[in-house]
């Protein structure tokens, strides 16, 4: 699935041509949630590219939205909007309507995860941010500080390392990287010896980065505040979430699982809603900044 084969309006990085794209992305009609789930299973099951085509550019105002946020990166916006382009389709070939989530809810975080890696490849301060708090820490560090022209007072940067949950000393190491000048790329030699550069840290471009997300935010929650929502569930509906949502190796269909208990598909998604309504409130209270209200 690539911008050729769907037929995306062009895209450059000409202010009038620009305008006139995201003009034309919001001309595309937002699908209704029946028109949503009819196009992703003729996608799934009938690898339909014309609705693989309605899907994607029924949603390519989101990706506006979203890479618009990334502006203060020195980046091309339409480089940012491509990008995210990429990640939307990427989500719409992997989307599951079966699963009750909206695609746009599902395709938000591919998107996000193509422009930031578009972003750390191409920036060149930011290959020097090689760990997991350090990349958290360049993307949210100017929208909280409060004012840009000054440096952090040591109780701002005790405030900001609370809010990203990293420690104070980071916090102020990155924002001296932001004011910093720029760092080679290139290994350089010392006393006829290589040694290693920033361009040696960079992740695997082989590495996909939805997929790091998610198993990243996975990880974080399947301890003891998965198991302690699942206790609370009696054992059909958590015989479906395990089903429909803990098994990688095959995921149950609500058909599957309708036969399996002798009710309707339709009695099975209403009691997998109503049981991640109750696993989400319980998981909220372990996790209130990863669960969203």
């Amino acid at each position: 699935m690539t911008a050729m084969t769907l037929n995306l309006p062009a895209l450059s990085n000409h202010a009038t041509s620009l305008e006139s794209y995201i003009h034309t992305v919001n001309s595309y009609p937002i699908l209704t949630q029946e028109e949503e789930t009819e196009l992703a299973l003729r996608l799934r099951y009938k690898q339909d590219v014309e609705a693989a085509s309605r899907l994607v550019l029924s949603h390519l105002r989101v990706v506006v939205s979203i890479a618009r946020k990334y502006a203060g990166y020195g980046l091309p916006q339409a480089d940012l909007i491509q990008e995210g382009n990429i990640g939307l389709m990427k989500a719409v070939k992997r989307f599951d309507p079966e699963r009750g989530v909206r695609l746009v809810s599902f395709a938000m975080h591919w998107i996000k995860a193509e422009i930031h890696e578009y972003i750390l490849r191409n920036w060149r301060m930011v290959k020097i941010a090689t760990t997991k708090g350090q990349r958290k820490l360049f993307f949210n560090l100017r929208s909280l500080k409060a004012d840009n022209s000054h440096a952090l007072t040591g109780q701002e940067a005790e405030t900001m390392a609370n809010t990203l949950g990293v420690r104070k000393e980071e916090v102020l190491e990155m924002e001296a990287r932001f004011s910093g000048q720029d760092v080679s790329l290139d290994p350089v030699l010392d006393d006829g010896e290589e040694i290693h550069a920033p361009l040696a840290w960079l992740a695997d471009p082989d590495a996909e980065p939805g997929r790091m997300i998610e198993k990243a935010g996975y990880e974080s929650m399947s301890g003891n505040g998965l198991a302690q929502a699942l206790a609370q569930l009696d054992p059909r509906s958590r015989r479906i979430i395990e089903s429909r949502w803990l098994n990688d190796e095959q995921t149950a269909t609500l058909h599957e699982l309708a036969a399996e208990f002798g009710i309707s598909a339709e009695r099975v998604r209403q009691i997998e809603n109503k049981a991640l309504q109750k696993m989400r409130q319980a998981l909220s209270v372990s996790y209130p900044d990863m669960v969203p209200a």
